[in-house]
């Protein structure tokens, strides 16, 4: 019996996060820009005949073992890997399955700011849909990996990392009401993409937070006239992103990485705090010319864009706080799933 293997990208979002959330682009319109990283969610199944499930997770030291069955009941122990299960078994009308699935990824656990969750679901769809056949296109596998998350499982968020992960690739996306989503490739020439690595900085600022309830916050915020200047500022400053990446003006970019931020912060107060506004500014003092947190807010991962020359002398003065510094390159394909004997 063949095994499974797949694994999805996690993302850096860059410009407009949170304008895909439905309270907002339902509205508005948002426009979302982000890229997939060399930092992956990777998952396993091998195919069992002894009627049980196993589901385990050794990087959240979880591990569950029960009966197969058509529904497993959601009661917070790994209820995304249910949830996916019961999507793909209800949806495609299957019969009970019995395996074992195991799932790790890249990034530190505990709310990372680089899609996590979503990527992780991606990820085990992906694996499904190669072990059964399943006909999914990387549309239907972003909007499978919304459902589930959104609205079976009910986490709070918008859609931008499920798109992210399935389709991989530096992409300027545009989400609209009745959750209609258009994905642009964005063709960035290598060189523009090897000077924009040279000049990035990924750093872990080993905060825990819950995304989900920043989401939330904003969300309710939706009706504060403050907030939706906000927002609009942050749409605004990802089109400008965009062009100034496509162009190469690297510099350009890293400054609106820095208007937008500020416009961020307004929204709500708990995107950024006291040792999150601390260590952008030990970065900016030290040759960062913008950067932000990826991600929701409030914790996870930050990053920043420096000169080439002046990256390594930030990177040892961010490794002498308390979070550090992840390596990573820009990676084009999304997720990608395959058998072993």
């Amino acid at each position: 019996m063949k095994k499974i293997r797949s694994v999805a990208p996690l993302r850096i979002g860059f410009g407009g996060g949170g304008t895909d959330l439905d309270s907002y682009c339902d509205r508005f319109g948002g426009y979302v820009l982000n890229a997939t990283i060399s930092l992956k969610v990777h998952c396993f199944i091998e195919p069992k005949n002894n009627k049980k499930i196993i589901f385990s997770s050794p990087d959240y030291k979880e591990f569950v073992e029960i009966d197969s069955m058509k529904e497993l009941k959601l009661n917070g122990e790994m209820d995304l890997h249910k949830g996916v299960y019961n999507k793909i078994v209800k949806h495609f009308n299957l019969e009970p399955l019995s395996f074992e699935m195991i799932t790790y990824s890249d990034a530190p656990p505990g709310g990372s700011g680089l899609g996590g969750s979503s990527t992780l679901i991606v990820s085990m769809i992906k694996s499904f849909a190669e072990w059964l056949n399943l006909p999914l296109g990387e549309y239907d596998i972003a909007k499978l990996a919304y459902d589930i998350e959104r609205k079976e499982i009910g986490i709070e968020g918008g859609s931008q990392d499920q798109y992210a992960s399935t389709f991989g690739g530096f992409n300027f996306m545009e989400f609209y009401s009745n959750e209609r989503v258009i994905v642009n490739p964005l063709r960035i020439k290598n060189k523009i993409l090897s000077e924009l690595e040279s000049s990035t900085i990924l750093y872990f600022t080993d905060i825990v937070r819950q995304a989900s309830q920043i989401e939330k916050e904003k969300k309710l915020l939706m009706e504060n006239k403050k907030s939706i200047e906000a927002m609009h500022q942050v749409k605004e400053d990802a089109v400008l992103m965009k062009n100034s990446i496509l162009s190469g003006d690297i510099t350009s970019f890293a400054k609106y990485l820095h208007k937008s931020w500020l416009a961020k912060k307004t929204v709500t107060d708990s995107i950024s705090n006291t040792e999150i506004d601390r260590i952008y500014n030990i970065a900016i003092e030290n040759g960062a010319i913008g950067g932000k947190v990826s991600g929701a807010g409030g914790g996870g991962f930050m990053f920043f864009i420096t000169s080439p020359e002046k990256k390594f002398n930030l990177i040892k003065i961010l490794n002498n706080e308390k979070g550090q510094v992840y390596n990573f390159q820009f990676v084009q394909n999304g997720a990608e799933s395959w058998k072993i004997s």
